[in-house]
């Protein structure tokens, strides 16, 4: 993700953690906002930042999917983005299609 947001933000964020837990991946990071951006969010425009980098995620969504089905091995069911401004974070969620239950663990037809 860090990689993604450099190439296409042309700036990164600072930190970054991913949460991997069962079907759900959570990529936190922080800072990252754009020289503009920031000047934006400090004239009190911070919902223009939200939106615009809302809209470009969108654009970006098959780039994003594509790499975290790569790295997983599992396809992805769901993405959702979203920024913070204070402090300054970047949040990417991925619901992955759910790997098959063990046979020991399906329920029993008829019972």
């Amino acid at each position: 993700m860090v990689h993604l947001h450099k190439r296409y933000y042309g700036k990164g964020p600072t930190k970054a953690r991913s949460y991997y837990v069962g079907d759900l991946l959570v990529c936190l990071m922080r800072g990252g906002f754009t020289r503009a951006e920031e000047t934006l969010i400090e004239s009190g425009r911070g919902d223009l930042v939200h939106e615009q980098r809302g809209e470009f995620q969108q654009a970006l969504r098959n780039e994003f999917i594509g790499a975290v089905a790569e790295a997983t091995g599992r396809r992805v069911e769901a993405f959702m983005s979203t920024t913070h401004q204070d402090p300054e974070l970047i949040c990417e969620i991925f619901v992955l299609e759910r790997e098959p239950e063990p046979e020991s663990e399906q329920p029993i037809a008829g019972g």
